[in-house]
């Protein structure tokens, strides 16, 4: 059941397709209305709050952590995120506050080691179920963050845990009620979750150019055989002739997010004239209406191509994802062999669903604290 704060004036600078939170399905535990700000507000501050969401500045992206100060983290892509998506929000007369609350928790369950992470540990897993970080990031929001007297996690909105679940399975879809209902019946989420579903793409193509280039993995001139890339790299340099280094990187980078969000905000914008929702109901209905594109479309799944074959194929990122994999797959099965390696809190789980505990308390971890857990269970030298 879900609880619903007593109505307040509705916010009119929002279009009728944006959610808004006087009309929110509310939330599963009931409690007092917020004082001085709105339901997605508190939505957003909890999140920020939350223990989850501090790991991330040491949860990886493509770098594991100890690899470099200057490289994006979860964290700092989860502020890009939201940074982008709390833009569009504006221009399309979004709700601004939910769309930045599922931006800056969409990542909230992702593993240590990024991607090798969730792989090695969804492989674990696949006996008891599989491991999805997006479902873990509901779970981390529903259940696991142990922050309130009269409830567990962070009692969100119906609306921010649409958002944080962008995929599910119909497996798993099927045992969440009506938060798994849409994947079910086909539906879509609210046009703020849509929209930071895209952000998130943009962000996480854009900087992963621009880490590859700082680590050396990456070179201008591989990039000028990408089309958007190449694009913009001429532009700044028509524009700069003498411009090098970290600033002609900076400068094409930050034209080609421009245009990616330029284009997202026109297509997007078209595309809710054509469909005109009269209401949030209207836009669960309808196909998805923040796109990118065709042409856009076309050139950024280009650019991921490019990322797939030249920076996570690279022999070094190789190498270091393989000692990643090897990391969580140890301490899974050390852990499942005997659960008193486990800390006090999760042995007390772990009498409940073994294997599920393991995997909270490892998809919880950081990358240096993963690689000193391992060491203080497989070196001798540690305690």
């Amino acid at each position: 059941m879900y609880w619903v704060r007593p109505g307040r004036m509705p916010d009119r600078e929002l279009a009728p397709y944006a959610a808004r939170s006087e009309r929110s399905r509310g939330r599963r535990h009931r409690e007092s209305p917020p004082r001085g700000r709105g339901e997605y507000q508190r939505d957003r501050d909890r999140i920020v709050h939350s223990t989850a969401f501090r790991r991330l500045e040491y949860k990886t992206q493509v770098f594991i952590n100890h690899e470099g100060d200057l490289f994006r983290t979860r964290l700092t892509h989860s502020l890009e995120v939201a940074q982008i998506a709390r833009s569009v929000a504006r221009s399309l007369r979004l709700d601004e506050d939910l769309t930045e609350a599922v931006a800056l928790a969409h990542d909230l369950g992702h593993t240590p080691f990024g991607h090798t992470g969730q792989d090695a540990l969804n492989a674990c897993m696949k006996p008891y179920g599989g491991f999805e970080h997006n479902l873990q990031s509901l779970r981390v929001v529903d259940v696991l963050e142990q922050r309130y007297a009269a409830f567990d996690g962070l009692n969100l909105t119906f609306e921010a845990r649409e958002g944080i679940l962008k995929h599910c399975s119909l497996r798993n879809a099927r045992d969440l009620g009506d938060i798994g209902e849409r994947f079910i019946k086909r539906r879509r989420p609210s046009l703020e979750a849509q929209l930071a579903n895209l952000a998130d793409e943009v962000a996480y193509n854009n900087h992963d150019v621009d880490d590859g280039l700082r680590s050396g993995l990456l070179s201008l001139e591989q990039l000028a055989g990408v089309r958007i890339f190449a694009r913009h790299m001429k532009s700044v340099l028509r524009d700069y002739p003498k411009l090098t280094g970290r600033r002609l990187v900076h400068e094409t980078v930050r034209r080609m997010i421009d245009t990616l969000v330029t284009d997202l905000v026109r297509f997007s914008a078209e595309a809710i004239r054509k469909q005109a929702p009269a209401s949030i109901e209207e836009v669960r209905l309808a196909p998805a209406l923040i796109a990118f594109s065709p042409r856009v479309r076309e050139e950024s799944l280009e650019l991921k191509r490019f990322l797939h074959d030249n920076l996570y194929r690279h022999y070094r990122v190789v190498r270091m994802s393989t000692k990643a994999r090897r990391v969580v797959s140890d301490l899974f099965t050390a852990f499942l062999a005997d659960a008193r390696l486990l800390p006090p809190e999760f042995q007390v789980r772990a009498q409940k669903d073994a294997p599920r505990a393991i995997a909270d308390y490892i998809a919880g971890m950081t990358d240096r604290y993963a690689i000193l857990e391992h060491r203080r269970l497989f070196s001798i030298e540690e305690t």
